[in-house]
């Protein structure tokens, strides 16, 4: 019997500190949420630069050859050199 009322206490200390700390949350959520919420809601877009089209270009014709590993680095490093066009 005396096990059972010590893990009773401890399972209601339990809600009762969980309760507390939830509504601690909520009532002070609300003060520093308006700031952080829209722009966490809404993801950035990144800007689509020339070099993020050439170093697309590139993989995609690395992955068109199936090239793995450092012959796709050198391959991917000339492509971009040239300009996002297969190197001669």
């Amino acid at each position: 019997m005396r096990i059972t009322t010590i893990l009773a206490s401890v399972v209601l200390a339990g809600l009762v500190s969980g309760g507390a700390m939830a509504a601690t949350a909520t009532a002070t959520a609300p003060a520093t949420a308006p700031a952080t919420a829209p722009a966490a809601a809404t993801p950035m877009k990144k800007a689509t630069t020339p070099q993020t089209a050439v170093s697309k270009q590139c993989s995609a014709l690395a992955d068109a050859k199936g090239l793995h590993g450092k012959d796709r680095e050198k391959f991917r490093a000339a492509c971009k050199k040239n300009g996002g066009k297969a190197p001669a």
